[in-house]
């Protein structure tokens, strides 16, 4: 029986390290407007979770895509998504800061373009639309926040390094996912009243969130671009290994008390 036991398990063990995480540019729109996503999976049959990225302020680019595929590897379905149109990107932080902040001045865009790309996940065929998550980098961190705020139907979402501050018709009241909040303890662009404001303003929702200072961490920790852009542009943001893996391990951990695996 023990030997029958361990074959089994040889055997399933080598099916899932075996599992390809393929990865491939996808379009969908929202009020007319093109959006280039990129979806990553791997080669498993059985439906299982799908999980949009939203990028950083940068646009859909493939530091994005890396992290898709990360999660594809996890055994999810995950779509990193475009918020700007047309696949956009930004070379220098006045342009990132240009498209960042027409989607957060205009709330009503921003909801529009990311249920798009929820629904557009939720039609893949290797998804459980009963079972969807979001998370995002800088940027990204305040849509997901955003759109847990506003009650889109998400089972958790996780903000890296997020703007934690509300928008316009951010209602807290309505919150149904879960939420981890990855945050860099020295971040520069998230203060010490955004925090506290934050965290009334979950407490008053009654939301099950879970907010996690990375001591030593700038802005923008998880990429490894981030200390050269940082110097390119004088800017405080710098990676921090360490908080990038420890995040990413609490993401996971997250992630399965959401989705039970």
């Amino acid at each position: 029986m023990r030997i029958a036991a361990a074959f089994l398990f040889l055997i399933l063990f080598a099916t899932i390290a075996c599992a390809a995480v393929t990865g491939r540019e996808v379009q969908y729109e929202a009020e007319g407007i093109s959006l280039k996503g990129y979806l990553a999976y791997d080669d498993a049959k059985e439906k299982r979770p799908g999980i949009l990225v939203v990028h950083e302020w940068w646009g859909h680019n493939k530091y994005a895509r890396h992290r898709a595929e990360m999660l594809a590897g996890l055994g999810y379905v995950a779509l990193a998504v475009d918020m700007y149109g047309e696949g956009k990107t930004a070379e220098t932080p006045d342009a990132a800061g240009t498209m960042a902040g027409a989607v957060m001045k205009n709330p009503s865009t921003m909801k529009t373009r990311f249920l798009a790309a929820l629904d557009f996940l939720k039609q893949q065929e290797n998804v459980d639309p009963a079972k969807l998550g979001a998370m995002g980098y800088c940027f990204g961190g305040g849509v997901v926040l955003a759109m847990a705020r506003q009650g889109v139907d998400l089972q958790g979402v996780v903000s890296f390094h997020g703007s934690l501050a509300s928008t316009a018709s951010g209602t807290p009241e309505k919150i149904k996912a879960r939420i981890l909040v990855c945050n860099g303890a020295d971040d520069k662009f998230v203060s010490a009243d955004d925090i506290k404001k934050f965290k009334a303003d979950m407490k008053t929702a009654k939301a099950d969130m879970t907010f996690i200072n990375y001591p030593g961490s700038l802005h923008a920790f998880t990429n490894p671009e981030a200390t050269e852009n940082g110097k390119k542009f004088n800017m405080a943001i710098a990676y921090n290994e360490k908080a990038d893996k420890k995040s990413w391990s609490d993401m996971q951990a997250f992630f399965k008390r959401v989705f039970g695996k």
